[in-house]
């Protein structure tokens, strides 16, 4: 039986490439028909297409998706269903503030902060996986049956169409050329060319004109992306709402006054504990040691806002002024609660609050 299909199947191939090499023309179907073949090669295109995209706008990493085809396929080999859910970015996200905030700790805003926006983040991540199981199970596996059924089906009988066709024409030119072909032959072969045509007919008929399921389905995957940015919507209003009060808690929160430790408060023994009572104590940590007395000159009151350097300051970044211990720097305005802006010695920058001490005040 195996035989004979396989000889069938190369008569068939034969007759086909005799009709191109010959120049023979075949029966050919009406403009009709073939606008239906054509929106049906169209519809078999778009389905598989579809359905790859959906994919990959529900999973956009490329590597994940890889990974969770490859364990799903592991799986499947050694019989034994494993679940691998997809790491929503939302989530992954979610999971790193949640960790740092509660490293922080409690008495820090920030950190509160950051948990309560890991918490939403953790929410709209579980929107999203509703969201995947929606338009998995009434977009996704509708198409996948149209495609392993419906189109299956159609494709088979336009395939069988063809064959039918070719071995109709072959048989007719073979009579006309004097070949022992009966009528009951042609006949035959006209009955099966004649059914083939029927069904596939039908069959594309049927796909093609299935808008009201097809477009039923679009609607379902576009409730679901409504329901899906809703919810996330709600959650991020909420959570814009805590964050503004939380800043605001933030700034109205009073700063205490930070005076460092020295050596001494720490109770660390230093060399000038060891040499007696009466070595000079040692500089305190934010002050540069050994520094040069003023002179009279600088010793004098400005009359403008200005500050005194406390220690050398070397600039890291572009904009920033250079100085050096005991300049005088200009005040021109300030940044923030640490920057200032000044200048000194014909030049203009930006330089932080702890290496100056204020002189005269900006009004």
């Amino acid at each position: 039986m195996a035989f004979a299909g396989l000889k069938k199947q190369i008569n068939k191939a034969n007759q086909y490439v005799t009709e191109k090499m010959g120049g023979a023309e075949g029966t050919k179907l009406d403009l009709d028909f073939m606008d239906m073949e054509r929106k049906t090669d169209v519809t078999v295109e778009l389905v598989e297409e579809l359905q790859a995209k959906t994919k990959e706008y529900l999973q956009p990493n490329p590597t994940a998706r890889a990974k969770m085809a490859a364990v799903k396929g592991i799986s499947k080999l050694s019989g034994q269903a494993k679940s691998n859910t997809y790491p929503q970015p939302e989530g992954i996200l979610a999971d790193c503030m949640l960790t740092y905030g509660k490293k922080l700790g409690d008495d820090s805003i920030f950190a509160n902060a950051l948990v309560e926006m890991g918490d939403s983040l953790k929410q709209m991540a579980d929107v999203k996986y509703s969201l995947d199981d929606n338009i998995k199970q009434n977009f996704l596996e509708p198409l996948h049956q149209l495609q392993t059924k419906d189109l299956k089906e159609v494709m088979h009988h336009r395939k069988k169409l063809q064959g039918r066709r070719l071995d109709f024409d072959c048989k007719k030119r073979r009579q006309a050329k004097g070949s022992q072909i009966t009528d009951d032959e042609i006949r035959s072969a006209e009955e099966k060319f004649a059914e083939s045509l029927q069904l596939a007919q039908v069959g594309m008929y049927n796909l093609l004109e299935n808008d009201v399921e097809q477009v039923s389905q679009l609607v379902t995957f576009a409730e679901g992306l409504l329901d899906y940015h809703s919810q996330c919507a709600d959650i991020l209003r909420v959570l814009v709402e805590v964050l503004h009060e939380k800043r605001e808690e933030a700034s109205n929160r009073p700063k205490s006054e930070f005076v460092p430790k020295t050596l001494a408060d720490l109770n660390i023994e230093t060399l000038g504990s060891q040499d007696g009572m009466n070595a000079s104590p040692l500089p305190s940590p934010m002050r540069s040691p050994a520094r040069t007395p003023m002179p009279a000159a600088a010793a004098a009151k400005p009359t403008q806002p200005c500050c005194t350097a406390l220690y050398d300051f070397e600039p890291e970044n572009p904009g920033e002024l250079g100085f050096k211990e005991n300049d005088v720097i200009t005040l021109i305005q300030r940044v923030d609660e640490n920057w200032f802006e000044g200048s000194v010695n014909g030049r203009t920058g930006y330089f932080p609050q702890s290496y100056v001490q204020v002189t005269v005040p900006l009004p």
